[in-house]
C-alpha cells in the first residue's frame, strides 16, 4: 500500500464525493458505490481498502480476497463479520468519536424533554390552552448510570455532570476517569440500577450485550427512572420496557434505536406513555462531516504506514 490503495468508497459516507480529489492526491485509486446494495463498480478482488457502513451485508466479505483495510462510517462493528476480519488480519477502524457529541446532546435533550414535560406544553400550545404543570422535575442531584464508557458514554457523562448529576459508569474494563464520579465493572450493574434515576445505554452490540437490559434488570430500577437507548436496539428488551412504561413501573424512555428498524407500526412503544421516539437520528450533526474526514485521513495514513 506504499503507493496508495485500490479504494472502494460508498455513499454511506455522505460527503465522500467532495473528497475524491483529495483521496486521489493521497495516491489512492478510488471507485465510488452510491448504494451499498447495488452491484460493485469493480471486481471484488481489486479492492484493497473500503470506506463503508453496511457493504458486507450485501456483498460477502470473503469475495474481497485482497482486502487489507476497512474504514467504517459508523461507531459500531456489528455490520461486519469480525471473526473473518481477525482471522485474515484485516485492519479495521470505526468512526470513533465522530458522532459522540451530537449523541450525548441528544441523550441530555431527551431526558430534559421528559423532566420538563415538553410534550404537555407542546400539545397545549396547539389548542391555545394556558395551563401550568406542577410535576416538572430537575436533573440536579440525580443519579445517572451510563453503561458503556467509550467515547459516546464519556461525552454523555460530561454533560450530565455539568447539570449537577452524580454519574456512575459501568464498563467491561472499568478505569479511573474524571468524567465519572465512579466506574464499576459489569458485575456491578444490578446494584447500580437500584438507585438509578437515568439509565443511558451506550454499549456496542455484541453477543454478550443482546438483551443486556432485560425485564429483570428493568424491574430493579426505581419507578420514576428514565431509560435512554442510543446504542443498538437489541441491547434492550423493548417489550419489557413498553410493559413497564404502560403500567407505571418506569416514568419514561428516550429511544433512538430499535430491534427492528423502521419501528413496526405494531410495536407497543408507539403508544407507550412518556416516551421520546426518534428514527435512529441521534448521531446527525452539522459537525460530523469535518470529524469523519479527519478520521478517514488519519486511518488511511496509518494503513499505509502499516505496510
Amino acid at each position: 500500500m506504499s503507493g496508495g490503495m485500490n479504494l472502494l468508497v460508498t455513499g454511506a459516507w455522505r460527503e465522500a464525493e467532495t473528497h475524491m480529489d483529495e483521496l486521489t492526491a493521497m495516491g489512492h485509486r478510488v471507485v465510488f458505490l452510491r448504494q451499498e446494495s447495488d452491484p460493485l463498480p469493480c471486481e471484488a478482488e481489486w479492492v484493497e481498502g473500503v470506506i463503508c457502513n453496511g457493504l458486507f451485508l450485501h456483498h460477502p466479505i470473503d469475495r474481497f480476497t485482497n482486502l487489507r483495510l476497512i474504514q467504517l462510517t459508523s461507531a459500531g462493528y456489528d455490520r461486519v463479520d469480525m471473526d473473518f476480519v481477525r482471522a485474515h488480519g484485516i485492519e479495521i477502524h470505526n468512526a470513533g468519536g465522530v458522532y459522540s457529541v451530537p449523541m450525548a446532546e441528544f441523550a441530555l435533550c431527551g431526558v430534559l424533554q421528559l423532566y420538563k414535560q415538553a410534550e404537555f406544553f407542546r400539545e397545549n400550545r396547539k389548542v391555545r390552552r394556558w395551563e401550568k404543570h406542577r410535576g416538572l422535575r430537575e436533573l440536579c442531584g440525580k443519579n445517572v448510570t451510563i453503561v458503556g464508557c467509550g467515547s459516546v458514554g464519556t461525552e454523555c457523562a460530561k454533560r450530565f455532570s455539568a447539570f449537577g448529576c452524580r454519574v456512575t459508569g459501568v464498563d467491561i474494563a472499568p478505569r479511573t476517569d474524571a468524567a465519572y464520579d465512579t466506574m464499576l465493572p459489569l458485575e456491578g450493574l444490578d446494584e447500580a440500577l437500584k438507585t438509578t434515576d437515568v439509565l443511558v445505554l451506550c454499549v456496542p452490540l455484541t453477543p454478550e450485550t443482546v438483551r443486556l437490559i432485560d425485564g429483570r434488570r428493568l424491574s430493579l430500577m426505581p419507578k420514576d427512572a428514565v431509560v435512554v437507548n442510543i446504542s443498538r436496539g437489541p441491547v434492550l428488551d423493548e417489550n419489557a420496557l413498553a410493559q413497564r412504561l404502560v403500567n407505571g413501573s418506569l416514568s419514561g424512555a428516550v429511544l433512538d434505536v430499535f430491534e427492528t428498524e423502521p419501528l413496526p407500526p405494531s410495536s407497543p412503544l408507539w403508544d407507550a406513555p412518556n416516551t421520546v421516539l426518534t428514527p435512529h437520528n441521534s448521531f446527525v450533526s452539522d459537525g460530523n462531516g469535518e470529524r469523519l474526514w479527519k478520521c478517514v485521513k488519519n486511518n488511511l495514513f496509518l494503513g499505509e504506514k502499516h505496510d
